[in-house]
C-alpha cells in the first residue's frame, strides 16, 4: 500500500553532485515514489554560498545553517555531498541524534571516522550508506558488504580514479610527459586546479581504507594504507613497460594475507601485463577487481566521477535507505568482527622492476647480481644495454619483500659501477 505522506529529504551541499541529486529527485519523483512506495520531498537544502542561482531549486528551501536543517526532527534522511571532515562529520553526528539516517559521498571522512560514525548511527538506529564515496556510479560497495557477504574476499585490486588513469592513459597511447598529460586533463576538465589529492594518490587512499574494511571485517583508518603517488612515472618507464608486455596504471590494492592473519592496503603506480582486464580501463574511467574464494574473480567497470554518475549512486542509496526507514529495518552497518592486523608495507610481497644506470665495463652484472642474492631478492630476467662507458641495467625480480627489495637498492647505490637508481616500479596482477 502506497503511503501519501513524503519522507523528507535534507540535502547538505548543492554543487556539481548536489545539483544533480536534486534534479534527479524532480525529474524523477514519480518514479521514485514507486520504487520506495511513498513519495520523497526535498526538505532543505544547506549551502555556503545562498545567492548563487539554482536552477531547478525552490530558493525558500535554500538555507546557510545546516546545523538547524539537521537538528529539525521531521528529516528522515541527510544527504551528505559536502565533502571533508568538519563540519560534515559533526552535522552526520547531528542527524543521528535527530532522528535521520544519512547518504554519504565523503570518502575522506569516511576513512578516517567511519567505525565512530557507524557506531552513533549505530546507536540511534540509523543507515549510514555510501556507495557514491567510492568509484562513483560502479556498485561496489553494496556488493561487497551484501552480495559477496557469504564469501571470503582475497583481493581487492583497482583503478580508483579517473584523474590518474586519464593522465596515465594519455602518457601511455602519446607518448605524453606527466606535466603534458596533467595540462590536457586540467583543460577537460578531468583535473581540479590543485591536482595533489589525486596525483599524490590521497584520494584513491581513502578509497582503499574504504574497500579494505568492507571485504575483510576490519578496521582500516586512512593512515593504515601505503601511499605513492604517480608525479614521477615517465615517458621512460612507460616504454620499459611495453617492452614487458605491460603498461602501467595508478592501483589500489587490497590484500588477504597467504596464511589469513592479516591484511594489507596500498596505493602506488605498477606494471601490470596488457593481458589483465584492468589494462585495458582507459581515460577517466575507473575500475575494481575483485577476486574471492567462491565468486572467482570479479571487475566492476564504469564512469568513476563527475555529477551525475556519483548523483546515480547517491540516489540508489537514497532509495535503499528510504525502504528501510519505510520498514522500520537498518541495512548492514559496519563489519569489523576479524579484526585483522594492518601489515606494514615492508611485510608486502611482490615483482619488481628496476632500473639502473652503470659503468659500462666487465663485472658490473655480477657485483649487482650478488648484491640481490645477498638480500634474498631472485632475479628473474635482466636486460644492459649502453656505450661509451655509460649504460642502462633492468632488472626484474621474482616475488620479494618491499623490505627486501628497500635493502637490496640501498646497497646497489653504495656500488662505484652504479651511477643511479632511475627508477623501481613494482608489477602487479600476475
Amino acid at each position: 500500500m502506497m503511503r501519501t505522506r513524503p519522507l523528507k529529504v535534507a540535502l547538505l551541499g548543492c554543487g556539481v553532485v548536489g545539483s544533480e541529486v536534486a534534479r534527479i529527485m524532480t525529474t524523477h519523483a514519480d518514479d521514485l515514489t514507486a520504487r520506495i512506495g511513498a513519495p520523497v520531498e526535498l526538505a532543505g537544502v544547506a549551502v555556503r554560498r545562498p545567492d548563487r542561482v539554482r536552477e531547478g531549486i525552490d530558493q525558500n528551501l535554500v538555507t546557510t545553517d545546516a546545523t538547524a536543517l539537521v537538528k529539525r526532527g521531521d528529516i528522515d534522511v541527510v544527504v551528505e555531498v559536502i565533502g571533508g571532515i568538519e563540519p560534515a562529520r559533526t552535522l552526520i553526528t547531528t542527524a543521528f541524534e535527530h532522528g535521520a539516517s544519512v547518504v554519504s559521498a565523503n570518502k575522506a571522512l569516511l576513512a578516517q571516522d567511519g567505525a565512530a560514525l557507524h557506531a552513533v548511527a549505530g546507536q540511534h538506529d540509523k543507515d549510514l550508506y555510501y556507495e557514491a564515496a567510492v568509484a562513483g556510479a560502479i556498485p561496489l560497495i553494496r556488493p561487497l558488504r551484501e552480495s559477496l557477504a557469504g564469501d571470503k574476499i582475497n583481493r581487492v585490486m583497482g583503478i580508483v580514479n579517473g584523474t590518474t588513469n586519464f593522465i596515465l592513459d594519455k602518457m601511455d597511447s602519446t607518448g605524453a610527459g606527466y606535466q603534458e598529460a596533467l595540462d590536457e586533463a586540467t583543460a577537460l576538465g578531468y583535473a581540479e586546479a590543485d591536482p595533489t589529492a589525486d596525483v599524490e594518490g590521497f584520494d584513491a587512499a581513502a578509497k582503499a581504507a574504504i574497500l579494505a574494511g568492507i571485504a575483510f571485517h576490519t578496521r582500516v583508518r586512512l593512515d593504515d594504507v601505503y601511499r605513492e603517488g604517480m608525479t614521477e612515472v615517465t615517458a621512460a618507464d612507460f616504454a620499459s613497460a611495453r617492452e614487458m608486455g605491460c603498461t602501467i596504471k595508478l592501483l589500489a590494492i587490497c590484500e588477504r594475507a597467504a596464511d589469513g592473519a592479516s591484511v594489507t592496503a596500498r596505493v602506488h603506480p605498477a606494471m601490470i601485463p596488457l593481458s589483465h582486464p584492468l589494462a585495458s580501463v582507459r581515460g577517466a574511467y575507473n575500475a575494481v577487481f575483485v577476486e574471492s574464494d567462491a565468486a572467482g574473480q570479479l571487475m566492476f567497470y564504469g564512469p568513476g566521477a563527475g555529477g551525475s554518475p556519483t548523483a546515480s549512486a547517491v540516489l540508489g542509496d537514497l532509495v535503499a535507505v528510504c525502504r528501510n526507514r519505510l520498514s522500520g529495518a537498518t541495512g548492514p552497518g559496519e563489519s569489523a568482527y576479524a579484526a585483522l592486523p594492518v601489515s606494514p608495507m615492508g611485510e608486502v610481497v611482490t615483482r619488481y622492476h628496476i632500473s639502473l644506470d652503470v659503468a659500462d665495463k666487465p663485472g658490473v652484472l655480477a657485483q649487482v647480481a650478488t648484491v640481490f642474492a645477498e638480500h634474498g631478492v631472485s632475479i628473474d630476467t635482466v636486460r644492459q644495454s649502453g656505450k661509451d662507458g655509460e649504460a642502462s641495467l633492468v632488472v626484474v625480480t621474482h616475488r620479494a619483500s618491499d623490505a627486501a627489495l628497500t635493502g637490496t637498492v640501498e646497497a646497489l647505490r653504495k656500488l662505484d659501477t652504479v651511477r643511479g637508481v632511475a627508477s623501481i616500479m613494482r608489477v602487479e596482477g600476475e
